[in-house]
């Protein structure tokens, strides 16, 4: 397993008015601006059991999602509204 940088600054994947301990999402970008570099995943739940991937494949997975491709996903998920 990949060694985790301590200093990394986690931003939490909510919406601006959530409030109380989630579970959230927390991203994290590692040094580098290269396609190699890696992006950390964690749930605020279980912040020690973080994900990695690189910042190619975050660009793509951000891409899709901007574009509705992961959006069959939540169509059966109480409370989310369709468009």
């Amino acid at each position: 397993m990949a060694e985790i940088p301590p200093n990394l600054t986690w931003e939490r994947a909510a919406p601006p008015e959530a409030t109380g301990p989630g579970p959230w999402i927390e991203i994290a970008f590692g040094e580098g601006d290269d396609g190699d570099a890696p992006v950390y995943l964690r749930e605020t739940s279980d912040p020690d059991n973080v994900v990695t991937t690189n910042r190619r494949k975050w660009d793509a997975f951000v891409l899709g999602v901007q574009a509705g491709e992961f959006d069959h996903f939540v169509a059966s998920v109480a409370g989310v509204a369709e468009e």
